[in-house]
């Protein structure tokens, strides 16, 4: 159920805002990738490359006073001219070139919408305590420090030729090259004409929410609150707190059950903290009750969702947001913040709401018809379970077919089509196929569909860790490897336990899961290029 004092965004709103950049000479010496991909000997290669990398502020110390720190040094970077702030609101332009990699979007304030809405729309499960880690930090440091990553089906519409036109025809703002060959480009755009054909073509969209699931479900959490206490005290910021309701479960309060790399020790002078920007709520006006079809990225032409095996069936779910959000049909000159963005909206009483910087989340949005994203594996080590054990435990309900070494185990696993999964330790490896059938019924939940059954992360959370292993998929049993299985592999051999090794998921089965309001399992799809961390930051203070 809707609350009824939080605004509903007129549509997928970008709103430009005021960017935060760093004044260095490379720019590529203080960005990072984003934060759950940093390992923690990562760390410190990114500050040697430069004492003031942003990972100081989005990974900072390991106890419960680590997110003060972070804002004492984004204020002490602030009030140096470290971090300088750009003058003019604006949306971002930004570039991704490289080997293999071209990928333009635009960076800005999304206007936030709640997953029922249909506007902005999630395909995976969130965990508590990477919520309340984010929720912490976010709240103390008033700002978004990265953006997530959205994909919209944009079919090279306006937006997307603006993006074009300006990323080959003018000079960048920022131009950098990272360590991995990617060229990272920034540019702004002010004009009030081209902000509104933005946002013109951008409101009849859908977005999915492509990486940084917990960082949207933090930007609800902050929303929620704020609102809550809307006309008392500035919020408290001495604890991750508990209102966390995107995540369905309370963390605890000053310990926010996360594996928290430390970068502490790296003193700064502590400054004043500021008070939020207070919201404007107006009343008396009509809610608009037209329904405007969205066009959706998940409305393309895939198979049928209701069974796997039928990939000639009718096409996926089309959606119509606009049923659960009439805003969705205001036109393109509503707002009174911005000049054509739509950046106001009404809630769910019907009352217009003028929105505040909490009713708004930095992030990228690209068109993936133009710029069709790649999805990665995101691999499993359980350290608690020897190889020798879990191949035990398997062989009662799974063919395991043994492999010399790590590069034949993979062109194995990358050959199986239906649930699969190579274990190893090290040394020799051994690939899980064909699991019994009956076990598998019965392991995976009734109400889910065909389709979400059959993925394998799916197998592996309901079927393989609980009833062959007698794990939980959580934090504590679990641990996440994006990309590289010789990462995972070596981990499994330090931790004496068994790297479990995953085929990507296809795109068209997130996006058709995505299209019957299902949702993956936790760390499920790496969706790439990902934005650059530090590039461009946010201060909610600004605005």
């Amino acid at each position: 159920m809707a609350n009824p004092e939080l605004p509903i965004p007129d549509g997928l709103v970008l709103r430009p805002f005021r960017g935060v950049r760093f004044a260095v000479d490379n720019p590529a010496e203080v960005t990072s990738p984003p934060y759950d991909l940093i390992e923690e000997t990562s760390v410190r290669e990114l500050l040697d490359s430069h004492p003031n990398n942003v990972v100081r502020l989005i990974l900072p110390g390991a106890d419960r006073h680590r997110y003060a720190e972070a804002r004492q040094i984004l204020d002490t970077w602030l009030s140096s001219g470290v971090l300088v702030a750009d003058e003019t609101p604006a949306l971002y332009v930004y570039e991704q070139v490289g080997p293999g990699v071209l990928q333009r979007g635009l960076i800005g304030d999304v206007g936030l919408a709640e997953p029922e809405q249909r506007v902005i729309l999630p395909h995976e499960d969130v965990m508590p305590g990477p919520v309340a880690d984010r929720l912490a930090l976010m709240r103390v440091t008033e700002a978004n420090l990265e953006p997530i990553f959205l994909l919209y089906e944009g079919g090279g519409g306006a937006a997307t030729r603006l993006v074009d036109r300006i990323a080959v025809s003018l000079p960048p703002l920022v131009e950098t090259e990272t360590l991995d060959g990617v060229r990272h480009r920034l540019w702004a755009v002010t004009d009030p004409d081209e902000l509104a054909s933005i946002n013109a073509d951008l409101r009849s969209r859908q977005a999915l929410i492509a990486d940084g699931h917990h960082r949207y479900a933090t930007y609800l959490a902050l929303q929620r609150e704020h609102h809550a206490t809307t006309g008392a005290e500035t919020p408290r910021t001495d604890t991750p707190g508990s209102d966390v309701a995107a995540t369905g479960s309370s963390p605890t309060p000053d310990t926010p059950d996360t594996p928290h790399t430390n970068v502490s020790g790296i003193g700064a002078s502590a400054a004043g903290s500021r008070p939020s920007s207070p919201y404007t709520p107006e009343t008396d006006t009509p809610r608009p009750d037209t329904d405007t079809p969205r066009v959706g990225i998940l409305t393309a032409n895939l198979p049928a969702t209701g069974n796997s095996s039928n990939p000639g069936g009718s096409a996926a779910k089309t959606l119509n947001p606009a049923a659960s959000n009439p805003a969705a049909s205001s036109p393109a000159t509503s707002g009174t913040g911005v000049s054509g963005t739509g950046a106001s909206g009404v809630n769910a009483d019907g009352r217009s709401v003028e929105p505040g910087p909490w009713d708004f989340g930095l992030a990228l949005l690209v068109d993936s018809t133009s710029y069709p994203p790649n999805l990665r594996a995101i691999h499993r080590v359980i350290p608690k379970l020897p190889l020798k054990e879990a191949l035990a435990k398997a062989r009662g309900a799974w063919q395991v077919h043994e492999h010399t070494d790590l590069t034949e185990g993979l062109a194995a696993l990358a050959e199986v089509t239906g649930p699969s999964f190579l274990l190893s330790d090290g040394g020799r490896t051994h690939l899980l196929t064909e699991p019994d059938p009956e076990q598998l019924e019965n392991a995976m939940p009734a109400h889910r569909s065909a389709r979400w059954r059959a993925m394998n992360t799916a197998v592996l959370s309901e079927f393989v860790l609980p009833k062959i292993w007698g794990l939980r998929d959580d934090e504590q049993s679990v641990r996440i490897v994006h990309h590289d299985p010789a990462t995972a592999v070596q981990l499994a051999q330090e931790s004496g336990g068994t790297a479990v090794l995953l085929n990507p998921l296809a795109v068209d089965d997130v996006l058709a899961i995505a299209a019957q309001e299902e949702r993956v399992p936790r760390k499920s799809t790496s969706f790439g290029p990902k934005p650059r961390t530090g590039l461009v930051m946010r201060m909610l203070t600004l605005e």
